[in-house]
Parts: structure tokens; C-alpha cells; sequence
């Protein structure tokens, strides 16, 4: 293998990646735009969610309780409604995602040590709001019945402690608010990062679209090397990425980095590596941009969505897909990012996802190279 040939070909990539506008802008830029795009509208925190309330006791424990779920920006009282009739025209009419119905005697039951009668009626068309409102009744009802008894309890002689006989401690590390975006955004950036693999399958489509591979054709550069050429270009483009995005993660979104950011960078590189490669292999078959940029987005975007566990766990899917994605860059890298991000983790952990890495990169340009026909046609 020449590694003059190689250069040339490298040089040659970038001066048109460098003059040509919008290929500069799809490596340069989209990236970090798709990673504002996705976090955005991927990790929405769900807070004032609108509940309506059916207070049939009209007591001062059951007033306390409503003021009680509704502290804080979490759920908004929408309306205080009169009847079953006017619940189901709210949530028929989706003003309402969830409502709470309060039983007559609500009060006397409670502080009889009798349960706390009342209904939650969700909003199944919405699952995540249904979901988040009814977690977060059950927590505030759990906190005010510990409250609202601990008097009447201890008068009894009995502690709040000695009717709980499992005592449950939980210890959230690394995420401790359990917030989404500080998991998902970790992942999405295997996701923008391979933003440049379209870049160079429309490369090679396009020189093959407008006949400019002729030139190229007539030379002594064998194939791997036409090949490694143009991947390098975008290998060292995109690494401007690698320094880029992190920092917007980490300053706009406020997601900490525990891990060592060389080597977040070297992995990154190694990143690139594959997944360019990856859509080397796009560029190699398809014949036309258009054809090319269909099939990029089938082949490296979509199995990003659902296969490389940054949605969905790896683990719980069927033993076809696990394997399947096992071919996919990005579910090592998305393993990689979030163990640099939240845990902090070395490559005395990552060291078998590097490794992947590589494996898939060359495996990748051998087939691309193998395919590929220095010919016309």
C-alpha cells in the first residue's frame, strides 16, 4: 500500500470538501443542528400536566391533599369539576390528561387507618403524561399520609417506621435525578457523528454520477487506497465534531463528562473510521446521489434509532436483533459515550468496544475495496 497515493487522493478530498459549501456545511454543521434537533425534542422533561379534580369529601384533609399532589410545577389543576359527566368531556376533549376523584369520607377513612379512597382516571391516549401523573400522585400520597397520620400514630404509640417492614433505601449513581436527557444525549451523539459517513457515499456517487472518476481510473492507485483517501478527509472533518459537540452537550445542556477526553477523542477517531466506512460501502454500490442518500439513511440512520440501545435496551431485544446490531458502530460507540459522560469509565472497560471498532472499520473498507471496480459502468 502507498501511502503517497493515499495523500494525494486525502488532499484532493479535502480541497473539494473545503470549496464545495454544502458539503462543508453536511460535515461541518449539520451534526451539531441535528444534536440541538433530537435533544430537544427527545428528552422533553414532562411537567405541568393538566389534572382536573372531582372532590366529593370537600374536607379540610382532602383540600390539603389536592394542594398537596399539585405543589410544584409537575401537575396544574386545570378545573374543579362537579361531576363524572364533566371529567369525561375534559379528557374526550383532551383539556385534561389525568383526574382525581376524592370519595365521600375520604377524611374519616384516613385517619381511621382505613386506606385513602379516591380514583385516578388517566388519559390513555398520551401514555407518557397518564404515566408521569399517576407516579407522581402515588409518591405525594405516599409523603402526605406519613404527615398526615405521624400525630395520630404516635398518640397510639405506634411509629410510621414499624408499619413499613421492609425498609427500602435507593441509591441512584451517576444519574441520580434520573433525568432522560442525561442518558439520551450521551447516545445521540453516536448518532450525529455518523452525519459524515452520507457525506462520503454521496462523494463517491456523485464522481461516479458526473463521470469525474475517469481521472481517477487512470491512475496507478489501487483500490483500498482510492478508498482510504477519501475516507481520511472526512475522518479528520468530523473529528472537529468530536470536540465540538461534547462542549454543547456539557455547556447547553448541562450533561457532566467524568471520563478522559483524549481518550473520548481517540475512540471517537476510531468511530469515524467504521462507520465512514460504512457508508463507503453505500458509495460503492449505488450509482446516484439520490440512490445513495436513500440507502444511507436505511442502512447507518435508521438501525440508529432502534438497534444500537439508545432508545431501546440491547438486552431486551430478540437474540436476531442483538446480533444485528452488533454489526452497527454506533451501539458501541453509544456504550462508549455514555460510559465516558456519566460513569467515567477507562479502557480498562472500553477496551472491548475500541477493539469492535476496528474490527468493524477494517472488516468494512476490505468489503468496500473487495466490490469496488476500478472500471465504468
Amino acid at each position: 500500500m502507498n501511502f503517497r497515493h493515499i495523500w494525494a487522493v486525502t488532499r484532493k478530498e479535502f480541497n473539494h470538501i473545503v470549496r464545495d459549501r454544502s458539503t462543508l456545511f453536511l460535515v461541518l454543521f449539520t451534526p451539531t443542528l441535528l444534536l440541538l434537533l433530537m435533544a430537544y425534542a427527545l428528552t422533553v422533561d414532562i411537567v405541568h400536566v393538566p389534572l382536573a379534580v372531582l372532590d366529593y369529601d370537600q374536607s379540610k384533609t382532602s383540600r390539603a391533599f389536592i394542594q398537596q399532589i399539585t405543589a410544584g410545577e409537575d401537575l396544574d389543576i386545570y378545573a374543579y369539576a362537579a361531576s363524572m359527566d364533566e371529567i369525561e368531556a375534559m379528557l374526550v376533549e383532551g383539556k385534561v390528561k389525568a383526574a382525581v376523584v376524592i370519595s365521600k369520607g375520604f377524611a374519616s377513612d384516613l385517619l381511621a387507618l382505613k386506606g385513602m379512597p379516591m380514583q385516578v382516571i388517566i388519559d390513555g391516549t398520551e401514555p407518557e403524561s397518564g404515566s408521569f401523573a399517576v407516579e407522581h400522585i402515588q409518591r405525594r400520597a405516599e409523603e402526605f399520609i406519613t404527615s398526615a397520620l405521624s400525630t395520630q400514630l404516635r398518640m397510639a404509640g405506634v411509629t410510621v417506621e414499624s408499619l413499613q417492614p421492609i425498609d427500602l433505601r435507593i441509591q441512584t449513581w451517576y444519574n441520580p435525578d434520573l433525568k432522560p436527557r442525561n442518558d439520551i444525549i450521551p447516545g445521540l451523539i453516536s448518532m450525529v457523528l455518523g452525519v459524515p459517513s452520507l457525506s462520503v457515499a454521496l462523494a463517491l456517487a456523485r464522481e461516479r454520477e458526473h463521470g469525474t472518476l475517469e481521472q481517477l481510473l487512470a491512475t496507478p492507485i489501487a483500490r483500498a487506497e482510492l478508498l482510504l483517501g477519501k475516507i481520511f478527509p472526512y475522518v479528520i472533518v468530523g473529528l472537529v465534531n468530536v470536540i465540538i459537540i461534547p462542549l454543547l452537550a456539557i455547556w447547553w445542556f448541562g450533561i457532566s463528562f467524568n471520563g478522559n477526553f483524549l481518550l473520548f477523542f481517540g475512540l471517537s477517531a476510531l468511530f469515524m473510521f467504521a462507520v465512514l466506512s460504512m457508508g463507503m460501502i453505500v458509495g460503492v454500490f449505488m450509482r446516484t446521489q439520490a440512490a445513495a442518500l436513500a440507502l444511507s439513511f436505511l442502512v447507518v440512520f435508521f438501525p440508529g434509532f432502534f438497534l444500537t440501545g439508545i432508545f431501546f435496551p440491547i438486552a431486551s431485544m430478540p437474540e436476531e436483533a442483538r446480533l444485528e446490531s452488533m454489526f452497527l458502530p454506533g451501539t458501541h460507540y453509544a456504550i462508549i459515550t455514555r460510559g465516558l459522560f456519566l460513569p467515567g469509565v477507562g479502557m480498562d472497560v472500553l477496551w472491548p468496544y475500541a477493539v469492535m471498532l476496528v474490527i468493524l472499520g477494517i472488516a468494512f473498507t476490505l468489503v468496500a475495496a473487495l466490490f469496488f471496480r476500478k472500471k465504468l459502468g
